[in-house]
């Protein structure tokens, strides 16, 4: 699936260069013509199909850097990743008309980025969870169970971060691949798909105008059946994994409850929660530092900085001592981020631009699986806002104004016969925004985190290729085809 979605990137610019200069069918609505028209307008701004090259040799590298030279790629990957970012920004600098305010822009969503799952994973290292139980199938699914629920709450990074190392622990001595694997699928991915706090895709849907609790109603039909059958499918494979070796603390344990050291530190996320909401677009009035100071970031990432700060400070030393806390996780994913954000400009730029010429021919079922192929290979926040947009342009509507985006999620009828309403669009790319990431280490920041923390406690972690033909593909694309087939296959 990595190879397919990295193609069809390539494919889609590729052919996009040759086609976005043609003239539009006459039959398109009066909408998408002139949606179409602005693009065309638009066109001598975009960046060249060639420099998609650094993103796509920064995704291979990734792939191959840990399983064929994995000497120079543990200690290069942050310059590599530096040195691709360097080379898109500097062409963006210096020769793109839009250049410098494409940078500024990618530079805030990066800050707010980082500093939340900064944020989380310090604050949630400093609480230590020890569930006194060994690992089995009942008592991992109801933590899987558990876990994806509290990711709607505090988001899949703060619940990826809280549940991996008691995860871990109970499982020491059994641990397979497909432990950390269905991890990721579960927690840091589907699991954040009921609220808009749960996954950054529907959170800047709110911030345009989805309700609230649009998505909770609409999708839990799917997220339930999602996350039921991937966990049915773990419980097979965790009752073939074994007893194990037994670890001396948990012998002799058959139960127990569950005890936590440093639990003041649930306070620090719940400020970090609430920060979330600290956006002009959010409350009416509410100050803007980028405004006023011209600063690539605002108060809440001031507040989750500082949080971040005071929650390490403050940490209770046997709690970050029992997580064995180190900050190599999110220096990882800073570093490997940097690069990743700056080099799918051009990809995401030109995929915009695309998905708003042809939105007229797209069907449900082409936003439903483009939206999800690139959410597993680029940063699914702005691929959903540019599939939203181009749907929204088939309807003749303006993701700009909040209140096109509320009409749109509460259902217009399509302008072209034989169409379905606008909220199936809606749904269609928010669940394969949300789902899709879990596809590739990549595709969600929490995958890499975990994968990390997994790695330092010398479980058994499927390299990133692995990752993608030994379980994404076999486990995943059947499932999001069930999906595609009950619910969007109109």
């Amino acid at each position: 699936m990595f190879c397919m979605a990295v193609v069809a990137v390539v494919l889609m610019v590729s052919g996009f260069s040759g086609v976005l200069y043609a003239s539009e069918a006459a039959e398109a609505v009066h909408a998408v013509a002139a949606a179409t028209h602005h693009t065309a307008a638009a066109v001598h701004h975009l960046p060249p199909v060639w420099m998609v090259i650094p993103f796509v040799v920064l995704l291979l590298m990734i792939a191959t850097g840990p399983l064929f030279y994995h000497h120079f790629w543990e200690h290069n990957y942050s310059k590599v990743s530096v040195i691709l970012a360097a080379i898109v920004a500097g062409f963006y600098g210096f020769f793109m008309d839009h250049g410098t305010h494409a940078l500024l822009h990618t530079l805030e969503e990066y800050i707010s980025f980082i500093a939340l799952i900064a944020s989380l994973f310090i604050a949630s290292g400093g609480i230590l969870i020890k569930i006194e139980q060994r690992g089995r199938p009942a008592v991992n699914a109801v933590l899987l169970f558990v876990g994806a629920i509290l990711a709607d709450i505090i988001g899949t990074t703060g619940a990826s971060m809280l549940l991996i190392r008691p995860y871990l622990r109970i499982n020491e001595g059994r641990l397979k691949p497909f432990h950390v694997v269905f991890f990721i699928f579960i927690i840091s991915n589907v699991g954040g798909g009921l609220t808009p706090i749960g996954d950054p895709p529907l959170f800047l849907g709110f911030l345009k105008g989805v309700p609230f609790f649009w998505i909770l109603k609409e999708i839990w039909p799917i997220w339930l059946a999602t996350v039921l059958a991937l966990i049915g499918v773990f419980m097979v494979l965790d009752a073939k994994a074994g007893k194990g070796t037994v670890p001396e603390e948990l012998k002799g344990k058959t139960g127990g409850g569950v005890k936590i050291v440093g639990s003041r530190n649930f306070l620090f996320l719940i400020v970090i929660i609430i920060s979330v909401f600290l956006d002009p677009a959010v409350i009416a009035g509410f100050p803007s530092l980028q405004d006023m100071f011209h600063v690539p970031f605002g108060i809440r990432e001031v507040i989750m900085f500082a949080v971040a700060f005071i929650a390490y400070k403050a940490a209770d030393q046997d709690a970050l001592k029992g997580n064995e806390f180190n900050f190599e996780p999110i220096k990882e994913v800073a570093f490997l981020f940097i690069g990743i954000f700056a080099t799918m400009i051009p990809a995401l730029e030109l995929i915009g631009a695309y998905a708003a010429s042809h939105a007229g021919d797209f069907s449900v079922t082409r936003f439903y699986w483009m939206t999800g192929a690139l959410s597993g290979v680029l940063d699914n926040a702005p691929t959903y806002l540019n599939f939203l947009a181009g749907s929204m342009g088939k309807f003749g509507l303006d993701i700009g104004a909040m209140s096109s985006v509320k009409e749109f999620s509460e259902g217009v009828a399509s302008p072209i016969a034989n169409d379905v309403p606008s909220n199936i669009y809606l749904l269609a790319i928010s669940v394969a925004a949300v789902f899709f990431g879990a596809m590739t280490y990549i595709g969600n920041a929490p995958n890499f985190m975990v994968k990390n923390i997994a790695e330092q406690a010398d479980a058994d972690v499927p390299g990133f290729v692995e990752y993608i033909y030994k379980y994404s593909i076999p486990v995943l694309v059947p499932l999001f085809i069930v999906i595609w087939f009950v619910f969007f296959n109109h």
